[in-house]
């Protein structure tokens, strides 16, 4: 069944978790929704783990534009939420609109998810206005690493705690239909998650939230810069990989491979009548 914003709604309701992962390809989409995640996030996390970036800020719209078209060509049943890059709505209610509206009409995706809380309700709303889904992102938003002073857990004290049940209540009365909660401490996501009507989707955020989210590449330890202390890996897939790639190397180098089953046979007497 195709999950939307109303079939996540009722998740919530149902007290049913939601379940959210990245993909940036075509394959990688086809594969993980079909393994019945409820959502897929292009998210700028690519320009890390794909590009090569620092961190999340010198993602462009064209990228995102461009990764979101191919996840959204392999998601058949996942709702496709794209992250909106630096840059991309901060400027301007205008700008943020007509970028959300490319990741739609371009990109294929069925949302936008932006940074901030009470700073972009105007944008949040305006999107809303144009029926474009919102997912609104708190707590450690990455593109604000500058600000914070490097990748830190947000809302351990009273008045950071304060502030991002702020930021949750007005993303969720400006519109948006679900809020993800990045690095925050659980006992404040528990008892944010229980005061919203929208869902909750943490990331470091405790089992307190009505969904999770993670990069594949963290789980399936594929990305190994560094792991942040939320991720779990499920599988080992980067070393499979890598003996993969070890066996390939070894059977090219000694000639097992191509074997006989993996070429292609001719005439036997065309060879004989070249000149």
């Amino acid at each position: 069944m195709k999950n939307t914003v109303l079939t996540i709604q009722k998740q919530k309701e149902e007290h049913d978790k939601i379940t959210m992962l990245t993909a940036y390809d075509y394959s990688m989409a086809k594969l993980i929704d079909s393994s019945g995640v409820n959502c897929i996030l292009v998210g700028d996390s690519l320009g890390m783990v794909m590009l090569g970036y620092k961190d999340t800020l010198s993602v462009t719209m064209e990228d995102m534009i461009h990764h979101t078209r191919a996840v959204s060509r392999g998601a058949e049943n996942a709702l496709v939420i794209a992250d909106m890059p630096f840059m991309s709505y901060q400027t301007s209610v205008y700008d943020a609109v007509c970028n959300a509206g490319r990741l739609i009409k371009e990109g294929g995706a069925q949302a936008v998810k932006l940074e901030g809380g009470v700073s972009v309700v105007p944008q949040i709303k305006a999107i809303v206005d144009s029926s474009i889904p919102v997912a609104a992102h708190i707590g450690l938003t990455p593109q604000s690493v500058n600000a914070f002073g490097g990748f830190k857990v947000q809302g351990k004290s009273l008045r950071d705690a304060q502030r991002l049940y702020d930021d949750a209540k007005a993303v969720e009365e400006a519109g948006a239909f679900c809020v993800v909660l990045e690095c925050v401490p659980a006992e404040l996501a528990e008892f944010i998650s229980g005061k919203l009507r929208i869902p909750t989707i943490g990331i470091g955020a405790g089992a307190g939230c009505d969904g999770q989210v993670l990069v594949y590449q963290d789980m399936l330890k594929l990305f190994s810069d560094f792991k942040p202390k939320f991720v779990k890996h499920f599988a080992d897939i980067g070393q499979s990989m890598k003996e993969a790639f070890a066996a390939y190397i070894s059977e090219v180098k000694n000639g097992t491979f191509p074997a006989p089953e993996h070429w292609f046979e001719m005439a036997g007497d065309v060879i004989g009548k070249l000149n």
